[in-house]
């Protein structure tokens, strides 16, 4: 494995464990150059996964571009890198869990909806406005007073 920070392909594994709920080991690394430690996950290689698009394109699933859609939902919130990537991992289990070789956006956008409703209502609203593609501001108002009236039930 090379070196992040030096290029060096010599490294020596310090730590092992099990990582994403035993879908992964996650390993920590030192350089035998530079010293500087880094960390490698290693993952066996899934079956692809096609997500259909609401205009039917089809593309694989991707793991950093959910983690991605989280990270601007959740910017600026306090919301740690675990839980956004345990949030990723629940949803990609749910979704493999399925057996099915495809599964529609919105299954997705509303598995991620639902999850971050009840982790932060700031990054939910975020998420939803850009996922529903709120035309305007009544349609924000409607979801906003939707979140309103659930919190009081």
């Amino acid at each position: 494995m090379r070196c992040p920070y030096c290029k060096n392909e010599e490294s020596k594994v310090i730590n092992s464990r099990q990582s994403e709920g035993g879908m992964a080991i996650r390993r920590r690394r030192e350089c035998e150059v530079c010293q500087k430690r880094f960390t490698t996950y290693e993952r066996y290689e899934d079956i692809n996964l096609v997500v259909v698009k609401k205009d039917g394109r089809r593309e694989l699933f991707s793991r950093p571009k959910l983690l991605g859609g989280l990270l601007r939902a959740c910017e600026k919130r306090p919301i740690s890198m675990e839980k956004l990537n345990d949030m990723v991992l629940e949803v990609e289990r749910e979704i493999w869990n399925s057996d099915a070789p495809e599964v529609d956006s919105a299954i997705i956008g509303e598995k991620v909806m639902e999850k971050l409703h009840a982790l932060d209502e700031v990054a939910y609203i975020r998420f939803a406005s850009v996922y529903r593609q709120f035309k305007d501001i009544d349609r924000f108002m409607e979801e906003l007073n939707h979140l309103v009236n659930s919190k009081k039930q």
